[in-house]
């Protein structure tokens, strides 16, 4: 940083937002790298990475993962079709999601994927009947809503009314239910307890108990244990007071765990589940400020990119908004920081990214990054709202910045509308 400009692998940002424009996504291979290889490193070699698309399903983002082993967990027949031309192998690949359609299970089995995580048993029926037409078997993985839930995660998945999974206690009534749907091949179970898990004595005794459970039910509805996903959850932090998970912790937690589920089960596939904690921490999401105002005593820096883009950083899914970490990044920092209102270009006081953020003083022109913003970004968020679209995402890969989404043209969002002339 010679010239004390911020730079992602030696490239300052400054260059990537006049090459590419703002408001505009970048995210860091070597973060990529580095989130997957510590984790692997450390957890027992039988778990499988499954990184969930939902997080950030951009095919170069799941190619660069893929590139380094992580299979793949899909929630679309776009998500499908994406980790297919990944060079995701369909063998590695789960299907989950509440509601799938009847076009997606067909999918699913046409690509012939691992599994599909069946969600309810009307679900297990729709599948059976489309196996049955096809004359092939359905591989099946079970997700049960458990009767007990852990403490400790952000949106807890277990022990309450759900949409996901099938009560534990629904399926224990059924214990025929594999003959049942005869073209269905049940391999195993699922149950996933939460999310953004900072806490490695929760993510173990989560991992734990649904071992538990897992060998409860396969024993119960007498279906073999070929596949056990333990879900995942593992968080990273956001907001002040957050310390990331430590990972030898974990390891010294869940690995003994896994070891002996293994033991007792040694051709059991074991299936971890991972979205943000692989991505998160590899994005930025990079605006350039356009005016700078008071207002009632406050500063406001009005900004081209908003909650169109980043839903996440108004604290969607949080009872109380924080903000997400944002630095300077166009210029070296310099005087005293502070509260700054960064705010967007919709026409609604909710467009607010940041509320009393503390920067230097600011300029028009300057670059602001919200940071760890590699997960649940552009997909998760209201792109089209006024006609502002995706920005253009960029991946940084050996020093060299890679468009890996064009940015939305006007002519984009009226491409498949329809003008019926009056």
């Amino acid at each position: 940083m010679t010239d004390g400009r911020p730079r992602v692998q030696g490239i300052a940002y400054t260059e990537l937002a006049e090459e590419f424009g703002t408001p505009l996504y970048v995210y860091d291979d070597d973060v990529l790298a580095a989130q997957y290889g510590t984790l692997r490193a450390a957890l027992h070699p039988e778990l499988e990475f499954f990184y969930s698309l939902k997080a950030n399903p951009n095919i170069s983002v799941l190619a660069a993962l893929a590139s380094r082993g992580a299979r793949a967990e899909v929630c679309s027949a776009a998500e499908l079709l994406t980790a297919v031309r990944a060079g995701v192998d369909p063998g590695d690949i789960v299907f989950v999601g509440p509601g799938k359609s009847r076009t997606e299970l067909t999918a699913a089995l046409e690509h012939g994927i691992h599994a599909v995580v069946c969600e309810s048993f009307d679900e297990l029926a729709l599948l059976d009947g489309l196996a049955r037409a096809r004359g092939i078997p359905a591989p099946v993985i079970l997700r049960v809503n458990p009767a007990f839930s852990v403490k400790g995660s952000r949106l807890t998945m277990g022990g309450r009314p759900r949409q996901f999974g099938m009560d534990e206690e629904q399926l224990l009534a059924r214990p025929g239910l594999a003959k049942e749907f005869p073209a269905t091949r049940i391999i195993g179970v699922q149950a996933y307890m939460g999310t953004r898990i900072l806490d490695a004595a929760v993510i173990t005794e989560n991992t734990r108990r649904i071992f538990e459970l897992a060998e409860r039910v396969g024993a119960e509805l007498d279906i073999p244990l070929r596949t056990v996903d333990v879900g995942g959850g593992l968080g990273i932090p956001y907001f002040d007071g957050e310390e990331e998970l430590d990972t030898a912790e974990l390891a010294a937690g869940l690995n003994p765990v896994v070891e002996e589920f293994h033991t007792r089960h040694p051709q059991t596939r074991l299936i971890m589940e991972l979205g943000r904690y692989l991505t998160a921490p590899a994005g930025v999401y990079l605006v350039r400020v356009r005016y700078l105002k008071t207002s009632r005593g406050e500063n406001f820096a009005v900004v081209d990119g908003g909650t169109h883009h980043h839903m996440a950083a108004v604290g969607i899914g949080s009872f109380v908004k924080r903000n997400f970490p944002m630095r300077l990044l166009g210029r070296e920092s310099s005087g005293e920081p502070v509260p700054w209102q960064i705010t967007g270009p919709l026409c609604t006081p909710n467009d607010t990214l940041g509320k009393n953020v503390p920067l230097p003083p600011l300029r028009t022109g300057d670059l602001i990054g919200v940071l760890r913003s590699g997960a649940y970004g552009p997909t998760a968020s209201p792109v089209q709202f006024l006609g502002h679209g995706y920005p253009a995402e960029v991946l940084v890969r050996d020093g060299r910045p890679h468009l890996v989404r064009e940015r939305d043209r006007p002519e984009d969002l009226l491409a498949r509308q329809h003008l019926i002339a009056p």
